[in-house]
């Protein structure tokens, strides 16, 4: 369970306005702490084995996937994750020196790979903010790897035949409403729909698919476009997933009353374009599926929330400075670039990612509470989704 510090913004500094309001800027992550690099299990990282032969943790799920932030940064502000009171134009975002490098990215992602990566995505913030980022995606190529990216789309007509020319597979796209005001509400950046949408057709055009469209789901916000945007896609081959909003962080003032159960999606979807259940395509799925019963497709739910699925996690995620984290929910991570820079040979690194896991027991989503919910956590943008 995540401790609560005894001041839980302890990197917090304030600001004064010429009213006498104060606002609090709250940094992504406490940046001068890191979890110290566990003791070496009995067998120097290959006494815990899953089902497979491979790396396990002390749950015994593998690891597998590895989530890579490229970018603390984003040109939207949605109100469940960078909400503009906080990220607002004098906040601290990391600097360019303390980014890992293309080069560092990559090294890392080999070691992974040993240790039993299978598949890379490429998150933020916003990544395709990150310049140059298709040659990241040329350098991560010849792993051979499923990798793929999350963007907001905003970037993603201009970018998505360089993307793919460059080796990039899929794309997940972020979009939270059809509705123009709903949109422009939610992403507070006063950026129209009609431009995502022109994203999700050049990526298609530059054969980036099956690609999938991430809408998180908060009640009173824009849980009445379900519907709605299930239909625009039934047909196109794209799959829509439905995410219950989550308590990722510390800044989007969740509340269990603010969760659209995954049920209830699929009631309000199923009543209008009948919906199916469909098995999982491999051990570890997130989203569960539904496909439509006239054969025109399916979608997805998250449950995170409401029906936790950490027992079958196997997900680490490498932030934009170089730092392991377990869980989407942690409070902190482990280092990774400080053994980089310091001259730690792939043996060492792989050795650190083996001792990390294999004391690994997160398991968040199946202990919240509301008072878990009020901890100090990570924040999306800066860890990835």
């Amino acid at each position: 369970m995540i401790a609560r510090p005894l001041n839980p913004f302890p990197h917090s500094k304030h600001t004064t306005h010429p009213t006498g309001m104060t606002d609090r800027i709250i940094p992504i992550v406490p940046r001068s702490t890191a979890l110290q690099l566990p003791d070496a299990e009995p067998g120097h990282g290959q006494s815990r084995l899953d089902t497979a032969g491979g790396l396990a943790d002390r749950l015994g799920r593998p690891l597998r996937d590895l989530r890579i932030s490229v970018t603390d940064r984003c040109n939207f502000r949605c109100v469940y994750c960078m909400p503009r009171s906080v990220f607002d134009a004098s906040y601290p975002f990391l600097s360019r020196g303390e980014l890992l490098s293309f080069e560092e990215i990559t090294r890392l992602a080999a070691i992974f790979k040993t240790q039993g990566v299978e598949k890379i995505r490429l998150t933020g913030g916003e990544p395709l903010l990150r310049k140059n980022i298709e040659r990241l995606i040329t350098m991560l190529a010849p792993l051979e790897l499923d990798l793929t990216l999350t963007t907001n789309g905003s970037l993603l007509a201009s970018k998505a035949k360089a993307l793919r020319s460059a080796g990039l597979k899929r794309v997940t796209v972020s979009l939270d409403a059809l509705d123009e005001a709903t949109f422009r509400a939610m992403n507070d950046a006063d950026f129209p729909v009609s431009k995502v949408l022109q994203g999700i057709d050049a990526a298609a055009a530059a054969g980036l698919s099956p690609i999938k469209i991430n809408m998180v789901v908060k009640r009173g916000l824009n849980d009445a476009g379900i519907v709605a945007m299930a239909r625009h896609f039934k047909g196109s081959g794209h799959i829509v997933r439905f995410i219950e909003f989550m308590d990722v962080g510390t800044t989007n003032g969740w509340r269990m009353d603010d969760v659209v159960p995954s049920s209830e999606v699929v009631q309000r979807i199923s009543a209008q374009m009948t919906l199916l259940p469909a098995a999982p395509q491999y051990p570890g799925e997130v989203a569960q599926r539904w496909r439509y019963a006239d054969g025109s497709g399916e979608v997805g739910v998250i449950s995170s929330v409401t029906q936790a699925f950490c027992r079958s996690c196997t997900r680490a995620r490498l932030s934009t400075e170089g730092r392991l984290y377990t869980c989407l929910f942690a409070e902190a991570g482990y280092d990774l670039r400080v053994l980089l820079r310091d001259g730690a040979d792939d043996a060492r690194l792989a050795d650190a990612i083996a001792r990390i896991w294999q004391v690994r027991s997160d398991r968040y989503s199946e202990i919240r509470t509301s008072e878990t919910s009020s901890q100090r956590k990570v924040e999306m943008s800066y860890i990835g989704g």
